[in-house]
């Protein structure tokens, strides 16, 4: 992986990539290039990224046009209204990649990191209700399995789910039937990430140790106050670990019940992220239902709930690979909407690839200074690549919107003969671009050194480091 990669003169490349985006680094942590308030956490800084599983690759086949539509949709900010859009805000910036963002923050819509409230007066003002109650962001691996939907259990369908965020919640346009169903079909897709370590009957298989064990039986054993309850009674492990109803459980109401299966990853915990550990959840378990659990029993249940809630690979690197794998999809959205002559469709998937392109751009950060240094020429390789990927995007539009749906597809074409050049040209470059480790670590470092620095000047450091 590129991350592992630390070749000669890297050093000198993450301080070259610090001067050069100094400006807009500053802009993106202070929130004024988003419209955000200052201190605004979207989680860019995230060098791993959610493992997204298909159950229709699963299962030997391919996701379909409707899934595909939907994954373009969910990742376009003109899904959504206008605070929202003008903020380059997607559906996929609160659940990366489908899962959820435990790292986002926003003032005054957040408490803490991973929640954040959808009544809030910025996305859409007539939502608002005047208290900052603030929700985790749910991940939605699984999603067909979880009925009903909200955190507090009263929707029963997706599809009347998704309308209220988009209409609602983000005072989004009135999305047609045919978009509104294309965000369906990607959620229900979203799988969850496999637990080998699972049986099919949502037992623990395998070596176990003692304490998973002993955390088992403690899982099902009723409770000693109403023997009808049992953790197994309501997160029920033939059932995706759900029961699907709603209980008050001493947090402020009634929520549905949530599903264990890759909980691991799904932190902070509890409808408003009042947890951020397995420990502390069942702490509260053990205080509101007396359940008399020793230092012991309360370390078995949670090596349990970490061995339910695990899966493989759940968090990858980012690398090129992964972004081109995901453009190349949102292009076979193009090989049936131009055909079809369907513009509004086109339009938005031509608007959200030009928007993943410039993103990967930025993972290849140019520079703006006459010093030389390691990775220089590749980097400028791969933007030139991506750059021209861009422009191949507008020849496209141009085609479409005169009526040329013929030249259109000619152009898409070549788009995508483009978009495989340029593979090997990014891979190239990936050890001077922040999808590795070391490049990455220390340019967002530096940003956040001149985050600081803007707001309290005697914290801007001393003496730069001179390359030459």
């Amino acid at each position: 992986m590129a991350g592992n990669i630390n070749p000669p003169g890297v050093a000198l490349a993450v301080l070259a990539l610090t001067a050069a985006l100094a400006g807009s680094a500053l802009a993106e942590f202070s929130g004024s290039a988003s419209l955000l308030p200052a201190g605004t956490e979207l989680g860019e800084e995230a060098f791993e990224q959610p493992l997204e599983v298909f159950r229709s690759e699963s299962s030997g086949g391919h996701k379909s046009y409707l899934v595909n539509m939907g994954d373009v949709a969910f990742s376009s900010p003109l899904t959504l209204g206008g605070p929202a859009r003008q903020a380059g805000i997607s559906c996929n910036t609160c659940h990366v990649n489908g899962t959820t963002n435990p790292k986002l923050y926003i003032p005054g819509l957040s408490t803490q990191s991973g929640t954040f409230d959808t009544t809030g007066h910025l996305f859409n003002p007539k939502a608002d209700n005047g208290v900052l109650d603030p929700l985790t962001i749910p991940s939605l691996r699984g999603a067909h399995l979880l009925a009903p939907y909200g955190h507090d259990g009263r929707t029963l369908s997706l599809r009347d789910f998704v309308h209220n965020v988009i209409v609602n919640e983000f005072a989004g346009p009135e999305p047609s039937s045919e978009i509104l169903d294309a965000v369906v079909a990607y959620i229900e897709d979203i799988d969850f990430v496999p637990n080998r370590r699972l049986g099919d009957a949502g037992k623990l298989t395998g070596p176990l140790s003692d304490s998973e064990k002993r955390g088992e039986t403690l899982f099902h054993r009723p409770f000693p106050h109403d023997p009808t309850l049992s953790c197994a009674a309501c997160h029920v492990p033939t059932g995706a670990f759900v029961d699907h109803r709603q209980h008050d459980v001493g947090s402020g109401g009634l929520f549905k019940t949530p599903t264990l299966l890759n909980a691991n990853f799904n932190a902070p915990y509890f409808h408003d992220g009042r947890y951020t550990s397995y420990a502390q959840v069942v702490s509260h378990f053990d205080r509101m239902f007396y359940l008399g659990l020793s230092v012991q029993d309360r370390q078995d249940l949670v090596a349990y709930l970490q061995a339910i809630g695990d899966g493989e690979q759940a968090l990858l690197p980012d690398n090129a690979g992964t972004r081109i794998r995901e453009i190349s999809d949102f292009l076979s959205v193009l090989d049936t909407a131009i055909p079809e002559r369907n513009v509004a469709v086109a339009t938005m998937t031509l608007d959200t690839i030009d928007r993943e392109l410039r993103d990967l751009t930025e993972q290849f950060p140019e520079r703006k200074n006459s010093i030389v240094s390691a990775g220089v020429e590749q980097r400028g390789q791969a933007r030139s690549a991506l750059k021209y990927l861009v422009l191949s995007l507008h020849q496209i539009n141009n085609a479409m919107r005169s009526g040329h749906f013929d030249e259109a597809a000619a152009d898409l074409a070549h788009s995508r003969e483009m978009l495989s050049a340029a593979v090997p040209v990014l891979e190239a470059s990936e050890p001077w671009s922040l999808f590795n480790r070391q490049v990455h670590d220390a340019h967002f470092a530096a940003v956040r050194q001149l985050y600081r620095s803007a707001i309290d000047p005697a914290l801007a450091p001393r003496r730069r480091y001179d390359p030459d």
